[in-house]
């Protein structure tokens, strides 16, 4: 019984069926997520609110905004020179 080391050790996502598994997964909640939207009551509160789609698209937009804001406005501001423990 010889023990592992962690270089030998296989984890969960090291195999390329249980990536695809997940990624099904997450495919199959968007689609049924979507399918919902025909069958539950919206009460929007503007207009634009009532599109199909609208809240899938607009968290899509929020995620993008947050991560570009994050690359080009956070990032400089808390990066440090390479040499800056030196």
């Amino acid at each position: 019984m010889a023990q592992e080391t962690p270089s030998e050790r296989t984890y969960l996502f090291d195999k390329p069926r249980n990536v695809r598994r997940v990624f099904r997964l997450f495919y199959t909640a968007l689609a049924l997520l979507l399918l919902a939207e025909f069958f539950v009551h919206k009460h929007p509160h503007f207009p634009w609110e009532g599109y199909f789609g609208f809240y899938a698209v607009y968290g899509f937009v929020a995620c993008v905004l947050l991560v570009l804001a994050a690359k080009y406005i956070l990032r400089p501001l808390v990066k440090r020179r390479e040499n800056y423990y030196d």
